[in-house]
């Protein structure tokens, strides 16, 4: 893979120079959604498929990209003395907004580049193409320049840089996930203060399946941020009658003491997902670690039927995707995941009846949606690197 991309990346851009190879993860979130804006718990992955970045220094201050993927584009250019948003500029926004993030955080960043990627995760899938997009290009930076950021600070770039340069609101949870993966281990990360363990996946006889819907999505346009929005303003209200910081900091006993402090049922509806979902994900891991892998599976699915009811985020795909899986023998859970309104659902499934899952759960999508949707037999990868 590696030199037929340096070979692309000779042909777009000529061979002279120093050429350097990186490598980000997609990543999926085994449970806990919507949970790590709120202070609560998520428990990703990093994926063996993401992004690849070539990448070369120039002597001037101009950046010159191209994707393998929107080949359509041709190359696109920017200047690193005037890095703004521009909806024209398409994915380059991505590398850009990091660029950008890492001088807002008082890194210099000396020389222009030109930068070719290529990625293998589906596009608007919810396994965090963006980013992955996001983390390698801090990678790059942090090789190629010699700076001195460790990948947790990357992490917190790349977010800051979705956040404030492309306007999604998101937490910290795909960057981190992403920049910090571990092979063969998710991690079980406390996104109120950045605590984290690795914990092991022992999937003895069973597989991660993940189907994308292909409903495209962007976060930017979705609901995403109006249910941020809508979890913030449950949260002022509970802070009236009780000291908390978060919604993670609940127990459910606690919330059902408070929630009355809401005064919107839909707002209650809100926060109660988010605090419930951060317990069933700590239930979660706690049934990982004793082996409980069919506890794991039912917390899945209860992850999605909150999702569904509660949060509203679900829609029509994959509550068909994930339903049809729950029918299936040989499941042991299935929920959405990702932000939802589109994207992909999640499934552990016993390695003797993946195929037959697949194509049960493709004909049943097939027949009601009217498109196919895509099926993903993963594996658990390293986190971004050198390559």
């Amino acid at each position: 893979m590696k030199k037929e991309l340096i070979k692309k990346f000779e042909e777009v851009f000529g061979s002279d120079g120093e050429i350097k190879a990186y490598f980000a993860p997609g990543r999926v979130n085994l449970i806990g959604e919507h949970t790590d804006y709120n202070g609560g718990h998520v428990f990703p992955c990093a994926l063996t498929i993401g992004t690849y970045a070539i990448a070369r220094k120039r002597e001037d201050d101009k950046l010159r990209f191209y994707s393998m993927n929107f080949e359509q584009l041709g190359m696109l250019e920017a200047d690193l003395k005037s890095l703004a948003f521009d909806k024209a500029a398409d994915w380059t926004n991505y590398p850009k907004g990091v660029m950008w993030a890492f001088q807002k955080k008082g890194y210099e960043i000396s020389t222009g580049f030109d930068i070719l990627l290529f990625g293998n995760i589906p596009n608007g899938s919810g396994l965090s193409s963006s980013a992955s997009v996001e983390v390698v290009t801090g990678v790059l930076l942090k090789d190629m320049l010699g700076l001195d950021v460790t990948m947790v600070d990357i992490a917190l770039i790349g977010q800051y840089a979705e956040n404030n340069f492309n306007g999604v609101n998101c937490g910290i949870m795909d960057q981190f996930s992403i920049a910090m993966g571990k092979k063969d281990n998710a991690i079980f990360l406390d996104t109120s203060d950045l605590s984290y363990e690795y914990a092991p996946i022992k999937l003895e006889n069973s597989k991660i399946v993940i189907i994308s819907s292909n409903k495209k999505r962007g976060l930017g346009d979705s609901k995403y941020n109006e249910r941020r929005s809508e979890c913030e303003t449950a949260l002022a209200e509970i802070q009236k009658v009780k000291a908390v910081q978060s919604l993670g900091e609940l127990t459910e006993e606690e919330f059902h003491e408070v929630e009355s402090a809401i005064a919107d049922p839909v707002r209650r509806k809100r926060a109660k997902h988010a605090v419930y979902e951060n317990q069933r994900t700590i239930k979660a891991v706690k049934a990982l670690k004793e082996n409980n892998i069919a506890l794991f599976g039912k917390l899945m699915n209860e992850s999605h039927v909150s999702l569904r009811d509660d949060y509203e985020v679900t829609g029509i795909e994959l509550d068909t995707l994930a339903e049809a899986a729950w029918e299936q023998e040989g499941v042991i859970g299935s929920r959405m995941t990702g932000a939802g309104f589109g994207g992909c659902t999640v499934s552990i499934v016993e390695n003797d009846k993946v195929e037959s899952f697949i194509d049960k759960v493709g004909a049943k999508y097939l027949e009601k949606i009217g498109y196919a949707a895509d099926f993903y037999v993963v594996d658990i990868g390293e986190g971004a690197r050198v390559i």
